[in-house]
């Protein structure tokens, strides 16, 4: 009896262990088709007659599609540059095209496994993986983000200042616009609160990283955490130097051609958008997918804000949603499907380590 109870038991125990992760994609995935239905329910109703919406996509001009497809290619270049300018920081060598790869995967590993977060934790781990330092995988997966709400901020700053300008924009729209752009700021530069109060960082973080692994019964490790706050002033000290222009450059250059897909889904449909209206319904929506960060990828969130501000601007709506969904699965859905290939490729790749030489 003793036997076979601890037979059962071993069993279920085995179990739960493999359950365990199938609740987490479960839960994982669920999220995902939540938000994509949210997504379809908001932009849907955005068309008034899916008559003149077929009539758009069948008289598009493809020429601007397929130009469209270059400025992706260069914008996730742009995004390998970024990451290869972070490394060569660390005198290591990592190509931009290798970078890229690092990039796409990374986009998809977000998609399932939780946003930004996910996606910085992707660079960090691959960063590390073909350089065998952690102190620069570190930097590779903390800047870039910062690099890129900073140029989310300039954007739609510009587009804030365009609403105000045309009187499109309320005294109360106004005040959350800024309070969005604070909070933005403040967990963009945050990382700073690690170069002038170090213990004072080392105990929040520490603290709070101690009880989300108490929470999920893992075990946890303060002298990691510690050295994860080193190498961040480690990367500000190096960005001090003005080694920040690159990178800048690299993240900057991502939402300049990121903008220009779009625009050219707008010339594609026949219509000049202007360029304050580009400007406030790009850069506004991707601040509020920063707030909203749980979202992977800012998924229905983008799309139903940059629908609303564009229709609200005089873009008629039939032209907004044919014009965002075909930017949208260029600019989103297709590299970050291509980015599971990235990741076969990548994991199945050897990583060269090589110096970079010393000027």
């Amino acid at each position: 009896m003793i036997k076979i109870g601890l037979v059962q038991r071993n069993r279920m125990e085995n179990l739960e262990t493999q359950s365990a992760p199938n609740k987490k994609k479960f839960w994982q995935y669920l999220i995902i088709l939540v938000v994509l239905g949210l997504a379809v329910n908001l932009l849907l109703p955005q068309i008034s007659d899916l008559t003149r919406s077929w009539e758009v996509v069948r008289t598009m001009t493809w020429w601007a599609v397929g130009l469209a497809f270059v400025f992706l290619v260069l914008e996730y270049l742009s995004y390998g540059y970024c990451i290869h300018a972070i490394v060569s920081l660390h005198d290591k060598k990592l190509s931009t095209p290798k970078s890229t790869l690092i990039v796409m995967a990374a986009t998809s590993v977000g998609l399932v496994a939780g946003g930004w977060f996910a996606v910085a934790g992707s660079i960090f781990g691959s960063v590390r993986r073909e350089t065998n330092d952690g102190t620069t995988a570190t930097m590779a997966g903390i800047l870039p983000s910062m690099l890129l709400n900073l140029s989310i901020e300039i954007v739609a700053i510009l587009g804030i200042i365009y609403l105000a300008i045309i009187g499109k924009l309320t005294g109360g729209q106004l005040i959350q616009y800024i309070i969005f752009i604070l909070l933005l700021t403040i967990a963009t530069f945050g990382y700073l609160l690690a170069l002038v109060l170090p213990r004072q960082t080392f105990r929040i973080v520490n603290g709070a990283l101690w009880r989300w692994n108490r929470i999920r019964k893992k075990p946890y490790n303060p002298q990691k955490t510690q050295e994860m706050i080193n190498n961040v002033i480690l990367s500000w000290k190096e960005l001090a130097r003005g080694n920040w222009k690159k990178p800048f450059l690299g993240a900057f250059g991502y939402i300049l051609m990121d903008m220009l897909v779009m625009f050219l889904f707008f010339k594609a449909v026949g219509y000049d958008i202007p360029i304050g209206v580009l400007f406030a319904s790009y850069g506004i929506p991707f601040l509020l997918s920063k707030i909203a960060f749980i979202f992977p990828g800012g998924i229905g969130v983008v799309e139903a804000s940059m629908a609303a501000i564009q229709t609200s601007l005089g873009v008629p709506n039939e032209i907004s949603v044919v014009a965002i969904l075909g930017y949208r699965l260029f600019s989103f859905w297709i590299p970050t499907l291509l980015g599971f290939a990235a990741m076969g490729y990548l994991s199945r790749s050897k990583p060269v380590l090589k110096p970079v030489a010393q000027k």
